[in-house]
């Protein structure tokens, strides 16, 4: 494979009175910049999933003049009508559909915008794509109406891609330089296009958007959503319930490369082979994490240098003033300083040095929350939700006692007959304890005593119970560490909730004095 260059080819009802038939629609055409507004005057546009990336995009849709039609299978939502940020609006241009509805209904709309939740296999969605019926996610929505002149730097992987994603946020704000830092990370594109729109038509709001893309965004092949710089951070077995295998899930994140030419950058793991048979066929300009071209680390001297000779790249990052914990997140910001230096903005490494000192990873990445009246460091990591990001976090806890919190429930591997937490034994050995919870504790708790751990391991119910069995077994100088390697979804809403409760039991354990039962 050649690595300077790889060639891109580039409920039912009856909603006819609100919606244009597709036979009136005006043709669309690609939008040069966000100063343009209402062209889709007199269209229609379904949008389906009414989390925060729909509701965006819903938003931005009546911005642009569509009467719009939001879908949403889940009948306890308040119709959009109801909620004061669309009151505005005037009632014959939005209608909302909760529940069952007619799949016609997709048939009769002008383009369908996919929320990143919705798989193409619900509501007859591949059926509508292979009509060539116009079918768009959510971010590519966005991006045809952001401004050509904004650089975007899109970032994906199975781990560590929220953490990249706010690094290079920070070190952009650091600069001086206007950024929309958002994405599958929260904060929808949709919302950037819904911000250039209110800007006067000489001017642009941001000159670059950072943007978490996840797989489920990438289904459906984009056509305006164009990164000056694509970074994909790794790829391990993850979300195979809905990709089926490693190649359809390799295959569906380098869509982000898509519509790149060797004038943007592309940046991918060395020695993936997935990834390698992903990339085949395309062109761009082609660096690595972890050799050359690309960035090496180096953890000795704490540096990263960096050797990029199509983009004129060679320099050396000090990382040594880093104050976020973990070897880990040296790696995030080196991926972060060289996606920054790819964008051609104006930014050389010397300016970036002086950002690395102010680096903070967003909430529950390896996030020290409490040091309590007992001398425990509590530590969340509780987007660590397969076992890869919680190899990662434990990696970067050398040289520190830990109790780690294990459980949730597992990830499907798919085609494997190990649930993959053996991988988890080497760091753990160097710790004091393992407590294992939730519906996949058991399970988990079996894999690792039956694998060699030579460390106590506890089984507990729920994570308040871990909590405190961790309490009464830390010492003086230990951390406790959530780090679950698990989803959330048999106790929580979701990590962040998961998080949450954690932080909650770790201030409350200031008012309990620790007991150990281990030696």
């Amino acid at each position: 494979m050649d690595v300077k260059s790889l060639t891109c080819k580039p409920e039912t009802i009856n909603l006819k009175r609100t919606i244009q038939s597709s036979k009136k629609k005006k043709p669309r055409t690609g939008i040069q910049c966000c100063s343009l507004k209402q062209d889709l005057q007199g269209q229609s546009v379904a949008v389906i999933g009414l989390g925060k990336s729909g509701r965006a995009a819903a938003r931005l849709a009546l911005a642009r003049g569509a009467s719009v039609v939001a879908i949403d299978q889940n009948q306890s939502l308040p119709p959009l009508e109801q909620d004061p940020v669309f009151k505005k609006v005037n009632g014959n241009g939005l209608t909302t559909v909760l529940g069952h509805f007619d799949t016609e209904l997709l048939e009769n709309v002008d383009a369908v915008v996919v929320s990143p939740g919705v798989p193409i296999e619900n509501y007859g969605l591949s059926r509508l794509l292979g009509s060539g019926k116009q079918v768009m996610s959510e971010l590519d929505f966005a991006a045809e109406v952001i401004s050509r002149s904004v650089k975007i730097l899109a970032v994906t992987g199975t781990n560590g891609k929220s953490t990249v994603v706010t690094f290079a946020g920070q070190m952009l704000d650091h600069l001086g330089i206007e950024a929309f830092v958002g994405g599958n990370l929260g904060n929808p594109l949709s919302e950037a296009a819904l911000q250039c729109f209110q800007m006067p038509s000489s001017k642009s709001r941001f000159q670059v958007a950072v943007v978490e893309v996840s797989s489920y965004q990438m289904e459906i092949s984009n056509k305006f959503f164009c990164p000056s710089v694509a970074v994909v951070l790794n790829l391990t077995p993850d979300h195979l319930e809905r990709h089926k295998s490693m190649r359809n899930y390799a295959l569906t994140k380098c869509r982000v490369l898509s519509h790149m030419t060797n004038t943007k950058l592309g940046l991918l793991p060395f020695g993936n082979q997935h990834l390698d048979e992903a990339i085949k066929g395309r062109e761009f300009n082609l660096a690595w994490i972890g050799t050359f071209p690309g960035v090496k680390i180096d953890m000795a001297a704490k540096t990263a240098n960096f050797e990029v000779p199509a983009i004129g790249l060679s320099s050396q990052l000090q990382l040594g003033a880093m104050k976020a914990i973990g070897t880990h997140n040296y790696h995030n910001a080196a991926v972060a300083a060289l996606s920054v230096l790819g964008l051609d903005i104006g930014v050389d490494v010397e300016a970036l040095n002086s950002a690395i000192e102010i680096l903070k990873p967003p909430p529950h990445r390896m996030q020290i929350v409490h040091k309590d009246i007992h001398g425990i460091t509590w530590v969340d990591d509780s987007k660590a939700t397969n076992v890869e990001a919680a190899y990662a976090g434990l990696m970067g806890l050398e040289g520190q006692k830990c109790v780690v919190l294990l459980g949730g429930v597992a990830k499907v591997l798919n085609g494997q007959d190990s649930n993959g937490f053996e991988q988890l034994i080497q760091p753990l050995n160097h710790h004091r304890c393992v407590i294992t919870f939730g519906s996949s504790g058991m399970m988990i708790h079996n894999t690792l005593v039956d694998n060699g751990l030579k460390i106590p391991c506890i089984g507990a119910a729920i994570m308040m119970e871990a909590v405190n069995h961790a309490r009464k077994i830390a010492k003086y100088g230990d951390a406790i560490v959530l780090s679950p390697g698990c989803a959330s979804f048999d106790e929580f809403r979701n990590f962040e909730h998961r998080g949450m409760i954690f932080q909650e039991l770790a201030f409350s354990s200031s008012y309990c004095s620790p007991t150990s039962d281990l030696a």
